[in-house]
């Protein structure tokens, strides 16, 4: 039983005439009577009485009709939404960001796919990794710009893209403000201000690790969940903050932020930046940002 068939029926039990119903299909009254005839074949029963001048439904005709009109009605219904989302999906792009990114790379990488893609409207979220990589697995987003994890789902496709430069925020009054770099043995005897792990342990691990791979302890005195909130700790003098250099953007009075060495650091790699997607869809708007970072990101690097 196929679609068409029922739409030949249907038509032909609304006119009760095949020449009318294959007149308002565009199609002839042989070839109609064909389709109908074989949709009785598949259905084993007799669904219209056929003379030369008109049609009477049977019983079989009757019960058939109501049924056939509600399927088609749901059929009609399920195309219609889906050309709906196709023409929406190709509209608008979803894209999850961490806080970083959006401060860092996104400003540039929105600007450059908009001279590619300017019919696009591309709508973006920001909120931690753990919050966003769900909603790209459910399909809520259609690419994040994440910190990568030791085990991500096999659901996903990565694309490494580069790794965020790390300075230290100090109060302006501090004595290390008016260093043009400090080490991590500077820093020994500080007090620090350091993201909760559970929700940041990319920004959490960066400031433990650089002490302990030096076999020395960190003397973490505050913990807290935003940078903004990091930041206006430091401004305070509650301590020093190890941050991503985006964070100097939020220019925050009273704080100043020094460059780290990282001749003793393996380049400070410890703050990696990829993007995110499901590997069993296709989608060419969001391919061609995917492709857009990956030509580009040598000159997003730059700022990072």
């Amino acid at each position: 039983m196929e679609l068409h068939q029922l739409r030949c029926f249907v038509m032909a039990a609304d006119e009760l005439h095949f020449g009318r119903a294959a007149q308002r299909l565009d199609m002839l009254p042989s070839s109609l009577s064909r389709h109908i005839r074989m949709l009785e074949e598949d259905l084993g029963v007799r669904l219209m009485m056929r003379t030369t001048r008109n049609a009477v439904l049977t019983e079989h005709g009757s019960f058939l009709l109501e049924e056939a009109r509600a399927l088609l009605a749901r059929a009609d219904d399920l195309e219609n939404r889906l050309r709906e989302k196709g023409r929406n999906r190709a509209a608008v792009l979803r894209l999850g960001v961490i806080d970083s990114a959006a401060v860092g790379v996104v400003p540039r990488l929105l600007h450059d796919f908009r001279e590619i893609a300017p019919d696009v409207t591309v709508q973006v979220l920001e909120d931690k990794t753990i919050r966003l990589l769900p909603r790209v697995l459910s399909g809520r987003l259609d690419l994040a710009l994440i910190r990568p994890s030791a085990a991500p789902s096999r659901r996903l496709e990565l694309l490494f893209l580069l790794y965020e430069t790390a300075v230290v925020a100090v109060s302006s009054s501090h004595e290390l403000a008016h260093r043009a770099s400090v080490s991590v043995t500077d820093l020994v005897d500080q007090t620090l201000i350091v993201p909760e792990r559970r929700s940041r342990p990319h920004s959490h691990d960066l400031t433990m690790r650089l002490f302990s791979e030096r076999g020395l302890a960190a003397k973490v005195v505050h913990l807290a969940d935003e940078k903004q909130t990091i930041v206006n700790l430091v401004a305070e003098g509650m301590g020093i903050a190890i941050v991503p250099r985006w964070a100097s953007r939020l220019q925050v009075k009273g704080v100043t932020y020094v460059a780290l060495d990282t001749l003793d650091t393996n380049g400070l790699k410890k703050l990696p930046l990829a993007v995110a997607w499901t590997g069993s869809t296709r989608d060419s708007v969001r391919d061609a940002m995917i492709d857009l970072l990956r030509s580009n990101i040598d000159v997003y690097a730059r700022d990072a």
